[in-house]
């Protein structure tokens, strides 16, 4: 299956609080979409591995993404080199897409801005041909994305363009809800973190809000790129 976003993430959730807008979106108009999450988030202060998998499989359905699948690196200790590029390659080739979202060039937590040079770099090495990949037995042509984006998350890094989400806010906020393990949950006797206070939650909402107001529209997504972006037209500018 070819896709036209693949969006990956160090962690499940990590697509969902940032671009998951801007997936449903694409979705909404025919894209077809995938996610790939690099590890299963299992340092997280709250929940399980397994509590954390199948909320991720329930976020996809509310997305309606067309595949998701998860590489297992180690959280917290995946590292950008020859091992974990090849993983990536053999994903991105395997499913070939346009456009790959990823992570915050720099952020909170480390493995954010480690998923975001280690996919940056994969993204490159995939169009190399004389990099030989095998998946299902059969060796696998070179891709290369023609576009890498990064998406912001914690630290409210300066986009370098938006995408206005207005009509599609339900889904992305449904879609993090479904990790309800992580997020505010009056009743819970977990450990507080600090993405489980309301305020966090409510964040959500409130920074797209604000990202929307700065374009004129009620909400958006910021993203950051690694080379200029191009219109065909001014007009093509909102």
């Amino acid at each position: 299956m070819k896709l036209d976003i693949l969006a990956i993430g160090a962690h499940p959730d990590d697509v969902e609080l940032s671009c998951s807008g801007t997936i449903a979106k694409e979705i909404s108009k025919g894209k077809k979409v995938g996610i790939l999450d690099l590890t299963r988030g299992e340092l997280g202060t709250r929940g399980t591995p397994e509590i954390r998998d199948a909320e991720a499989r329930k976020a996809a359905e509310i997305l309606g993404v067309s595949i998701r699948e998860n590489l297992g690196f180690r959280d917290g200790f995946f590292v950008n080199d020859e091992k974990h590029q090849l993983e990536i390659i053999r994903i991105i080739r395997k499913y070939r897409p346009d456009i790959v979202l990823c992570n915050a060039i720099d952020d909170r937590h480390i493995d954010h801005g480690k998923g975001s040079k280690l996919t940056s770099d994969a993204c490159f090495l995939s169009g190399l041909r004389k990099i030989e990949t095998v998946d299902n037995g059969g060796s696998q042509e070179a891709w290369r994305p023609k576009q890498v984006y990064h998406y912001i998350q914690w630290k409210n890094l300066e986009p370098d363009f938006v995408v206005d989400i207005s009509d599609h806010m339900k889904p992305k906020l449904d879609s993090v809800k479904a990790y309800g393990s992580q997020f505010f949950d009056a009743t819970s006797k977990e450990p507080s973190t600090p993405i489980s206070s309301k305020n966090f939650l409510d964040s959500i909402e409130y920074r797209a809000a604000d990202l929307g107001r700065i374009i004129g529209v009620k909400y958006a997504e910021g993203f950051t790129v690694e080379r200029y972006v191009a219109v065909d037209s001014i007009f093509d500018l909102i």
